[in-house]
């Protein structure tokens, strides 16, 4: 049967989202691919189409996040006098799972658009990593999705291993589910394919050779959808092979956006998100003799006890201080930047009322008598 826009996703809200542009014409669809200059998209019924941006749509867009991204729902424009079809409008995103753009940019970079699950891939051994994992959970958070953590290649590690990893990961968070897989045994590939129901949208990340492709390649019903790259003997690594985001509907329901391996989790939350990845902190700091106590030499510092006494991680604390700080250099960067795209709208803002002031003046000189 052909795909409906409710297999793609499609629901009340945004039915009535787009009931305006209904009138003109257009076409609902959702982005599947970024071409960079193109986008590939999906119509009602399994329609595929390569589409590009109106120049409205570019422009009114104030940071680059704010462009079409993968999993977006966009309103097409297929008018026979097009040379080819158009992306109108960028509907209001459900959620936006985003990270920060690696480098020292202020800007937010996309990484998958109204998802309902953000699967993270791991292992027990060469890429686990607790504090890594925070960061996902805080970018997780912020983003609106629900977090699921898998804990692959557990056919290369002794099951003690792979069980001691995943019960860290839940101390960490206890509203992720966590699960222990073997991609290519195909271990626990039946409960993650569970999470993908109708119209139910997931995207996987983590990093470069933790079996992510061959995850895929099983969701995806043993097809080899991707090339699975050799394993180095010494890392234990696999070159892996998704070089762009891209949105894949399984047969049994549900949609997949996979992501290329992700090398830096960088931050892109706020203080209050974090916070509440850390209510354990919270917590402890609420016991602190004085209110205002900055969890060094203070005296009764609940958390300097805590991390004395081993009840509290001391790793845990320092990543916690390394991503507050993280935050608050990221929210000084975002508002120069805000202060800078300000100034240049006014600037913009004055020179076409100078312009318009100069045409109208020359109006009035070309037609003295009008």
């Amino acid at each position: 049967m052909p795909l409906t826009l409710a297999d793609l996703g499609w629901n009340d809200i945004l039915e009535k989202e787009f009931q305006p542009h209904y009138q003109r014409g257009w076409k609902p669809a959702r982005l599947i691919r970024d071409n960079k200059i193109s986008y590939g998209a999906l119509l009602d019924g399994g329609e595929e189409l390569e589409v590009v941006m109106s120049g409205k749509v570019y422009h009114d867009a104030k940071w680059d996040a704010d462009l079409p991204a993968v999993g977006d729902w966009v309103a097409i424009d297929t008018g026979r006098e097009l040379d080819e079809p158009v992306i109108r409008v960028r509907l209001p995103r459900l959620t936006c799972f985003s990270r920060k753009a690696p480098g020292k940019s202020s800007e937010e970079q996309v990484i998958a658009a109204n998802v309902d699950i953000v699967i993270v891939v791991t292992d027990a051994e060469t890429d686990f990593n607790l504090r890594r994992m925070e960061r996902y959970f805080a970018i997780i958070a912020r983003s609106g999705a629900k977090p699921v953590v898998v804990v692959n290649k557990s056919d290369l590690y002794p099951a003690e291993q792979n069980e001691e990893a995943a019960e860290a990961i839940r101390r960490l968070n206890p509203a992720a589910e966590v699960h222990i897989t073997s991609a290519l045994g195909k271990k626990g590939v039946k409960l993650i394919r569970s999470y993908f129901q109708k119209g139910v949208t997931a995207t996987l990340v983590g990093s470069s050779g933790v079996g992510k492709s061959s995850l895929v390649n099983q969701l995806l019903g043993g097809e080899e959808w991707q090339l699975v790259g050799e394993v180095n003997e010494v890392s234990g690594k696999g070159r892996h092979t998704t070089t762009a985001r891209e949105v894949m509907v399984l047969r049994g329901g549900g949609i997949l956006i996979d992501n290329p391996g992700i090398r830096e989790v960088q931050m892109w939350t706020d203080e209050k998100t974090l916070r509440e990845q850390f209510v354990d902190l919270e917590e402890l700091a609420s016991q602190c003799q004085f209110h205002d106590c900055k969890h060094g030499k203070d005296k009764g510092c609940a958390i300097r006890t805590a991390v004395e006494s081993g009840e509290l991680d001391a790793s845990r604390y320092e990543g916690f201080l390394r991503l507050d700080e993280e935050i608050e250099k990221l929210n000084k960067r975002r508002k120069r930047s805000q202060m800078t795209v300000e100034r240049r709208a006014k600037r913009d803002h004055r020179i076409k009322a100078r312009n318009h002031a100069d045409r109208v003046e020359l109006d009035r000189e070309l037609r003295p008598n009008s």
